[in-house]
């Protein structure tokens, strides 16, 4: 508590950065090009750095956003400013494992030494600043969750000699809080173990089909909460980007800088746009390619179920190509408890969730089990590598070998839509992550 109310004090030494928004959005044809870039980011420490910066702060996602463009702004913001100023760069890594060197080389296209990027560790590198009242919470959710939400960020950012901190993400559909990045940015990938276990716990009660693709979900209500009453102080400004992919061809459609809401509310608009995928019916049939660079646990591949779920049909298939993945949870003791539990329906989990101590205290564990299992509607199989038939089993899905799987539904020159192979039809994803599926109408 003491080192708690010590950096709660020193947020009255901080000051909030005052700048206009900043909105640029790429023509039809083409995305937004390097030079470009790098002109609003001139533009964006022009107006952040009115006093001169001696010291900032960049928190830009890690690898399993690699297509966001979050890798690039950072590494030109790191090559223009490192000479004079002192940069420090900590990925909002969340729950997720620490980037490698190979992925840190990769992510920022090689301007940024493996050394100088910090670990955030949600479990021991947190402090608490506040709370989200009970009542507040109990009214955002209907009525579903009546507890208190507590706040906690990484300490580092509460550090008054920073005179800049760059939040830099993505804002794409997302099963938890609606629509990703802005706040969550800091609120989950700079967060702590209670943050992030109550408000995924409040987006899984509450329902993922009510909330994805959406703004002002209760968990975003929550984290708008915490950013008016506990992060104003901060010198944060926000920089979001909304992009498209074919492959590993990444498409910058926006950049929005500033931090004020509507900088996000901007960059919903645009994905909601770009990357809300409408179907005029069901998807008997569903393949999902998970890039085995990005996606090495169902905790991220199971990214392919939850953008999917509300367009392919009841009694539908699933089939999710993952190569990479080769294990359940990022985390050691995340992945225990799925192994333990497994993806085995929403009532099923919130039965074990009350039952279980081990489940009650990691509540982002049992939104994950639920998240993940499609209650019955359609079937579900994970064609691996790195994973025995008894483990895939026995968390709930189907098994099929990844070889197996590549000849039946991998044809040469296979592109994103509805194919014909082999005598089957079947719609193929190449990277659910950038995407939201549905049907008109629903």
């Amino acid at each position: 508590m003491a080192n708690s109310q010590k950096f709660v004090c020193e947020l009255a030494g901080m000051r909030m950065v005052e700048m206009r928004d900043i909105i640029r959005i790429a023509g039809a044809n083409n995305g937004i090009t390097d030079d470009e870039l790098r002109e609003i980011v001139d533009e964006v420490l022009g107006e952040a750095g009115k006093q001169p910066l001696k010291k900032i702060l960049l928190l830009p996602p890690d690898f399993t956003r690699m297509h966001s463009g979050a890798g690039k702004i950072t590494a030109m913001i790191y090559s223009k400013l490192k000479d004079s100023v002192q940069v420090d760069i900590m990925p909002a890594l969340g729950t997720h494992d620490p980037m490698t060197r190979e992925q840190v080389k990769v992510f920022f296209e090689g301007m940024v030494p493996y050394e100088e990027v910090l670990v955030h560790n949600w479990r021991e590198d947190v402090v608490k600043i506040g709370e989200v009242p009970a009542s507040y919470v109990a009214e955002v959710s209907e009525g579903l969750i009546n507890d208190p939400l507590p706040v906690e960020i990484n300490k580092r950012l509460l550090d008054p000699s920073y005179d800049l901190i760059l939040s830099i993400g993505q804002v794409v559909p997302h099963e938890v809080v609606g629509m990703a990045n802005y706040t969550k940015n800091i609120l989950v990938g700079c967060g702590g173990k209670d943050t992030i276990n109550r408000s995924h716990i409040l987006g899984a009660v509450f329902g993922m089909e009510r909330i994805m693709g959406k703004d002002h979900s209760p968990v975003r209500k929550v984290f708008d909460y915490a950013q008016e009453h506990f992060l104003n102080s901060l010198p944060l400004v926000y920089i979001l980007t909304v992009t498209t992919a074919s492959h590993d061809n990444v498409r910058i459609e926006g950049v929005f800088a500033g931090n004020s809401r509507k900088v996000f509310e901007a960059a919903v608009e645009l994905s909601r746009e770009k990357n809300l995928i409408w179907l005029d019916e069901p998807i008997k049939k569903a393949v999902v390619y998970l890039d085995p660079r990005e996606f090495k646990s169902t905790w991220l591949g199971n990214k392919a179920i939850y953008r999917t779920r509300m367009a392919i049909a009841d009694g539908g298939e699933l089939i999710i190509l993952a190569p990479g993945v080769r294990k359940f949870g990022e985390d050691d003791g995340i992945d225990r408890l799925i192994r333990k539990y497994g993806y085995k329906g929403r009532e099923n989990t919130l039965k074990k969730y009350n039952e279980n101590a081990d489940l009650r205290e990691n509540p982002s564990a049992a939104a994950h089990l639920i998240h993940g299992s499609s209650d019955g509607r359609f079937t579900i199989t994970y064609a691996v590598k790195h994973l025995t038939r008894e483990e895939v089993e026995g968390v709930g899905f189907r098994y099929m070998p990844y070889e197996e799987a590549e000849r039946k539904y991998m044809p040469e020159g296979i592109t994103d839509g509805y194919v014909e192979y082999s005598g089957e039809r079947y719609f193929y994803i190449s990277n659910p992550a950038l995407g939201l599926w549905a049907v008109k109408g629903k």
